[in-house]
């Protein structure tokens, strides 16, 4: 792992010796990859909880994911100008306060028991961690030698990956931990009882999420305190290491084909990830699946994230070896046949298949990113930008599949996540290699 670390993070110059080990730098962004990554995937435990707190159907409970999702639609473009205005640091730092922010709302939201309130909450929070991702993931990318900028950001999300695995398990443990009542249930208690049952709700969500927003604000000092080197887009190569940079070939990001297949990519795949991940803990707890109760089905959702934190860092170790897009399409080919395998099985063999899909999403989304970025030169703030936006992909289908879930069921609603890893191993066979048109100038 030291190797690795030391020629990931490292930069050389035409020699190959060692100019700059930017290890320390990687290792404190690392936490704010964590951060993101715990917060992000409490929502799959929020999801069954405000189901049956509001009595919600399927795509109505999606909306969860529609409103923290569509943040990154609206919000990454302007973040990407404000990092270009105030730097990385800064940009972090005012990420860090806004999400903070939005952790506070669920004190009130949930307090209410107004599930409006609870969406405002989720967009502020998902504003927040849209502005550290629009900064963070191409400070890694540039933090480094080009060709090893797939393995580089691979290594850092796969603490990412870390937040996520532990994510389901606390929030099982915090929120789950009080059983929900159904309607019917609720209509049958005295003033005293369903008193004293709302506040035990309420209070399952408000301390999490008051101790969330605790760290957040600590996070944000400690930045504010420390000092990380200022790395400007432009100096971003091709990952061929030869260093060639094609900015001057368009005079926007838009104008390059692989990163807007790369955005597409990144939309598909947040999109399936996020969509299998939110209807897991109801997946489980079907009778034709294993009818786990909820607190245990939203435990077993630990496996599903934990197989993506392995696996990036097996990935990162691979990428130095194999060509990042090969990885890439490998893993989604297998991804597929995992969705088909668990569509058409039941029971234990159809649980483990789904949870056996995070292993092989594990590189996408950083893998996408990087071969999306590849020579875009002082266009990569913008590139990022664009990328960020398409994040909004887990807005969008989980609340598709929910439609497909209330219509057919649950069982067979994983169809349009495998749609979205074709899409994604056609873009690492052959969708992320540049083609430039010589007379063009957009």
């Amino acid at each position: 792992m030291a190797v690795l670390a030391s020629n990931a993070f490292g930069k050389t110059n035409n020699s190959g010796t060692a100019q700059k080990n930017y290890m320390p730098e990687l290792t404190i962004l690392t936490s704010l990859f964590f951060i993101w990554g715990f917060l992000t995937c409490l929502n799959d435990i929020l999801i069954p909880h405000l189901k049956a707190v509001f009595s919600l159907n399927y795509t109505e409970v999606m909306l969860v994911q529609f409103c923290f999702f569509t943040a990154y639609f609206i919000v990454s473009l302007p973040s990407g100008i404000i990092v270009e205005k105030i730097g990385y640091k800064r940009g972090i730092i005012v990420g860090l306060i806004t999400a903070g922010i939005g952790c506070l709302f669920f004190y009130p939201a949930a307090g209410l028991r107004s599930y409006p309130m609870f969406l405002v909450a989720l967009f502020i929070l998902a504003s927040g961690i849209t502005l550290l991702q629009v900064a963070a993931n191409p400070y890694v990318v540039l933090l480094g030698k080009p060709e090893t900028a797939s393995s580089r950001l691979t290594l850092t999300q796969a603490f990412n990956s870390l937040g996520t695995t532990v994510a389901p398990y606390f929030g099982s443990l915090l929120i789950l931990s009080v059983a929900v009542k159904s309607t019917e249930e609720i209509q049958k208690l005295n003033p005293s009882q369903l008193t004293a049952y709302q506040l035990a709700e309420a209070t399952s969500v408000q301390f999490p999420y008051l101790g969330l927003a605790a760290a957040l604000l600590i996070i944000a000092a400690v930045f504010a305190l420390i000092k990380l080197p200022e790395i400007e887009a432009g100096s971003a190569g091709a990952s061929d290491g030869t260093g060639q940079s094609y900015d001057s070939i368009y005079k926007s990001a838009w104008g390059y084909r692989h990163l807007i297949l790369g955005a597409v990519g990144i939309f598909v795949y947040v999109g399936a990830e996020v969509s299998i991940g939110s209807f897991l803990v109801n997946y489980f707890g079907s009778k034709e699946i294993v009818g786990l109760p909820v607190e245990q089905a939203g435990k077993f959702v630990s496996f599903y994230w934990g197989g993506a934190m392995v696996g990036r860092f097996i990935g990162s170790a691979v990428q130095r070896k194999i060509k990042p897009g090969y990885v890439l399409g490998f893993n989604a080919i297998v991804a597929t046949i995992l969705v088909i395998t668990s569509m058409s099985t039941f029971g234990a063999f159809a649980m483990w298949s789904i949870l056996l899909v995070g292993l092989f999403n594990s590189i996408m989304f950083p893998t996408i990113f990087s071969l999306a970025l590849d020579g875009l030169g002082k266009h990569t703030g913008q590139g990022s930008g664009i990328l960020c936006m398409a994040i909004v992909g887990g807005a969008i289908i989980p609340v598709f599949q929910g439609l497909i879930a209330d219509k057919i069921g649950l069982h067979h609603a994983f169809l349009l996540p495998l749609i979205c890893y074709l899409f994604i191993a056609y873009y690492g066979i052959k969708g992320h290699i540049p083609h430039f048109s010589k007379s063009a100038k957009v």
